[in-house]
Formats: structure tokens, C-alpha cells, sequence
């Protein structure tokens, strides 16, 4: 007989967390924090969304998205998790460009790259400051019209080689383009430029089963293998759309709230159903582009391989295109990998690991293939990326122990996210997602969208904002403005 994943579940909670990425985890701890019932439902058997890790026989344990995120996450997982979880984030040192234009290395912060951008680039130190302070000062209430090319137009008019310095790594990190908005490159990129990149040691099984512990301690009621089918709305005339419970499992669960941490996309259109909102919202919503995907190709070597941190360094941006150029970062003709290199240290308790995991950005229709042709394309993608990475680690196919890829569909399966997209949605996703609540009373979403609250940082912070409004709403019986809320998490976020 099946086992029953909701067998202990109540009858009714004040919310119902849909999803276990890391906006989900959040919203659900501070809101038991808060004193309230909360039920947190994850279709897989693993809560972290894409933060998440696979074994694979040799002891490997390989990370999916666990590569590098900004200081702010420290001070996010202190006030909102544990300081143990916190004080387990390290620096990482070893950043390196390899491309046509430029081979430079280093430790990622305001510093090294003012002396970069001075002493290697050649631009005036007035200049660098100014674009710094600039970047620095960006938040999410400011001009939304003014692209990131036209930001580095006014910086640096004609400087291919640094306009690709500054913003390859961080198309690799959220997906954002020249023509984004400039404020969705520069508080991303301002963020990381405080104190450099870090990640968890321990790696990201340490990391989720801290959370889950600190989540159950705090009353959060976890059901995993538990699939959301349906957010249940009421419509009562004059007084408008309230939720009123959702469906998991085919078992009809009541709430007063939910947090959607599924994709935005999904929320609405599947969860909920369009029929549940005014026509000019979803007209708004049709018009949200989901972000783009990845493909990753993990490398497991032997233990006592000769790979060093001293020379290969943590991660390792490479191309082999002329200039930068986003659409050649999408192609299925890949010209550009961003290597992240894992060491012993990455897990000092258990056995020594090396091991290489290779990211390209990818467009879901590139992968949305016919069985056999797709199969072809997954061996050919690593094929490809072995022989790419053999110019810095020679003879790589003798030394690699083991290798698979995943495509735009992996990810599409494992978290059901629409076209395995890795970066929730477009800017215009932020808006709609904001405003949820105002069209079902009781209805928010929280994760990857609109840029900014994408990475894990920008996730963890946008459950922050979303429990705070949750909270709010429940105790007045009304969506109340968490203005001051979402400034004190702008405010964290950017002084580092």
C-alpha cells in the first residue's frame, strides 16, 4: 500500500507554503517564527528546489546551483535562519575570465576590480568610482526605463572588453541582458562587488538539512511527495476573491493563506486558473517572459587528482567568442561555459571530492526534442564540454571518473518549473507577482522573478518580504503595505 505523505496533516492552517526552493524555506521559517501554522507541500522527495545535489557512485556528491552568491546572503541567513547556518558561508577567492579579449584573475570585490578596470583596462579612476557609486546606489524603486547598455554606454562608450568584464559573470548569475533594465544589473552586480563571492562549505545537502531541522523546530508541519493541484479561491460579489484552501495529493487542505513558490507562470494560470482574476491582470501576466534555462555537465574526478585551487582557481568564466554577445551565450552552438570547481574543502567532513561542474545559459526550444535526437544532443554536450575543458585541465577524459549532463528538461522535471526555466522570469514578472494579493486576498508568490529576487540571495530575501506581507495580512484581515518591510531587506542587501 502506498504510504500516505499527508497521513499527519491538519484539516486547516493559517498558510500553505507551495514548494521548498529557497524562497519557499523562507517564507515558511519566519512565518512559524511568527507564531503561525504553516504547511509546507514539495511535489519531490527533497525540499531546495534548485538548490539542490545528487550522489553518484565514487562518493560524489555533485551541487546543481551551488557556485556563488554575495555577502548578503550571510547576513540573510543570520537574521532569518541560524548563525550557524551563516557562519558556514566562505569566500571564495579564485575567480578567473579566459576569453579572447582579456585573461585576468580575481578575488571579485570593489577593490580588485577598480584596480582591474585602472591598471589592466586602462580607465580613468574617476570614472571607475563613479560607475561603482552609481551601481551602488540603484535599488528597486528607481528609473526602470534606462537599459544596462545604456548605463555602460554612459561609462564606457566603446569598451567591449569591459563591458564584458562587467556583466558576462552576471548574465551567467540571473540571466539578464544589455537590455534589461540597468537597475536588474546593478544591484546584482553592486551586491557582489561588496565583499566579493561566497558559498556554503558543507555544500548544499549540509545546507537544506540545516534548514529543514530549523523549520521543523519552529512548528513547520514539511510534506514531501506532496504535489499542490489546485489553489481553491472563493468569489463573494462586492467583497471580492479570497483563498480558501488548496488541493494536495487530491486532499482538500483549508488556509487562509498561501505562498506560491512555484513558478509564476504556473501560479496563476495552473494553480489558481485565470477565471479568478480580472482580465487586464492576466492580459498583464500573458505578458511576463520566462527567463532562460541551463544545461550543466558534472565531472567527477579522483580524489588525489592534481587539480589545484592555486591554479585553477573556483570558478572560471571562459569563451571563445570575439565579444560578449547574449545571444551567443544561449546558442546551442556554445561559445561560453562558466566552470565552478569544487575541492575537499567544499566538504571537509566527508570523503575528498574534486570535482568540476560546467553551466551554459540555454533557451528550453534548443532542447525540446525528439527522444533519441535529445539523447544524442545530452552525449554531444558532453563530449563537447570535455574537450572544451581539456585546455585547462589536459587529458580530462582519462581523468574524469565520471560524467552526465542536464538539459532545460532535467530541470523542467525535477521542479516543474515552465521550460525548466533557472531564473523564474523577465523584469515584468516582479510587478505581477507583487501584486497577487490585490487580486486574490490571500494569494502571494514568492521566488525567482524579475531578475533581482532571483539567485539565492534574491530569492531568500523576496520569501523575506512576501512572510512579512502574509503576516500583515493576517493580523488585519487586509493586505497591508510592508513598505518599511521590503526597504529594511534593500536597505541589508546593499550595505554588504
Amino acid at each position: 500500500m502506498p504510504r500516505d505523505h499527508l497521513k499527519d496533516v491538519k484539516d486547516h492552517y493559517d498558510v500553505v507554503v507551495i514548494g521548498s526552493g529557497l524562497a519557499g524555506l523562507t517564507s515558511a521559517n519566519i512565518l512559524a517564527r511568527q507564531g503561525r501554522s504553516v504547511l509546507l507541500v514539495e511535489q519531490h522527495y527533497k525540499l531546495g528546489g534548485l538548490a539542490t545535489w545528487f550522489k553518484r557512485p565514487g562518493h560524489h556528491i555533485f551541487d546543481v546551483s551551488l557556485h556563488g552568491f554575495p555577502y548578503g546572503m550571510v547576513k540573510s541567513c543570520r537574521r532569518y535562519w541560524t548563525r550557524e547556518i551563516a557562519d558556514s558561508i566562505v569566500q571564495l577567492t579564485g575567480i578567473r575570465f579566459e576569453n579572447p579579449m582579456f585573461s585576468v584573475k580575481t578575488s571579485f570585490t570593489r577593490e580588485d576590480f577598480t584596480r582591474l578596470l585602472i591598471e589592466e583596462f586602462k580607465v580613468e579612476p574617476a570614472t571607475v568610482n563613479e560607475f561603482f557609486d552609481t551601481a551602488r546606489s540603484m535599488n528597486f524603486y528607481d528609473d526602470q526605463e534606462t537599459t544596462a547598455r545604456q548605463l555602460f554606454d554612459r561609462f564606457f562608450p566603446g569598451r567591449k572588453d569591459v563591458i564584458r568584464l562587467l556583466m558576462e559573470p552576471i548574465t551567467y548569475a540571473n540571466g539578464s541582458t544589455l537590455e534589461d533594465p540597468a537597475i536588474s544589473y546593478g544591484i546584482v552586480f553592486s551586491n557582489f562587488m561588496s565583499k566579493g563571492v561566497f558559498t556554503f562549505r558543507g555544500g548544499t545537502d549540509a545546507l537544506i538539512t540545516a534548514m529543514e531541522a530549523e523549520l521543523r523546530k519552529n512548528g513547520v508541519h514539511i510534506a514531501i511527495r506532496s504535489d499542490c493541484e489546485k489553489i481553491h479561491v472563493k468569489t463573494d460579489g462586492d467583497a471580492g476573491s479570497k483563498v480558501t484552501g488548496v488541493t494536495v495529493n487530491g486532499r482538500e487542505i483549508k488556509c487562509d493563506s498561501v505562498v506560491s513558490n512555484s513558478n509564476l507562470m504556473s501560479t496563476i494560470f495552473k494553480l489558481a486558473g485565470e477565471e479568478v482574476f480580472d482580465k487586464s491582470f492576466i492580459d498583464q501576466a500573458k505578458e511576463v517572459r520566462v527567463n532562460n534555462s541551463s544545461t550543466q555537465v558534472y565531472i567527477g574526478l579522483k580524489p588525489d587528482d592534481p587539480m589545484e585551487e592555486e591554479t585553477m582557481g573556483d570558478l572560471l568564466f571562459t569563451s571563445t567568442a570575439p565579444t560578449f554577445n547574449t545571444e551567443q551565450l544561449l546558442s546551442r552552438d556554445i561559445t561560453s561555459r562558466t566552470y565552478s570547481l569544487y575541492y575537499p574543502e567544499t566538504r571537509p567532513e566527508g570523503r575528498p571530492q574534486k570535482l568540476v561542474v560546467s553551466s551554459t545559459n540555454a533557451n528550453w526550444e534548443d532542447w525540446d526534442l525528439p527522444e533519441e535526437e535529445y539523447k544524442a544532443s545530452k552525449e554531444d554536450l558532453c563530449e563537447t564540454t570535455l574537450d572544451a575543458l581539456d585546455n585547462y585541465l589536459p587529458n580530462i577524459r582519462e581523468r574524469a571518473v565520471h560524467v552526465e549532463a542536464a538539459t532545460p528538461r532535467t530541470f523542467n522535471h525535477y521542479t516543474h518549473h515552465v521550460n525548466g526555466a533557472s531564473f523564474g522570469t523577465k523584469f515584468e514578472g516582479l510587478a505581477v507577482s507583487r501584486a497577487l494579493p490585490q487580486q486574490v486576498k490571500g494569494l502571494f508568490h514568492a521566488g525567482s522573478v524579475g531578475i533581482i529576487m532571483s539567485g539565492w540571495l534574491g530569492a531568500m530575501n523576496y520569501g523575506v518580504i512576501v512572510a512579512n506581507e502574509v503576516d500583515s495580512t493576517l493580523m488585519t484581515g487586509g493586505s497591508a503595505s510592508t513598505d518599511s518591510a521590503e526597504r529594511d531587506v534593500v536597505a541589508d542587501v546593499s550595505a554588504g
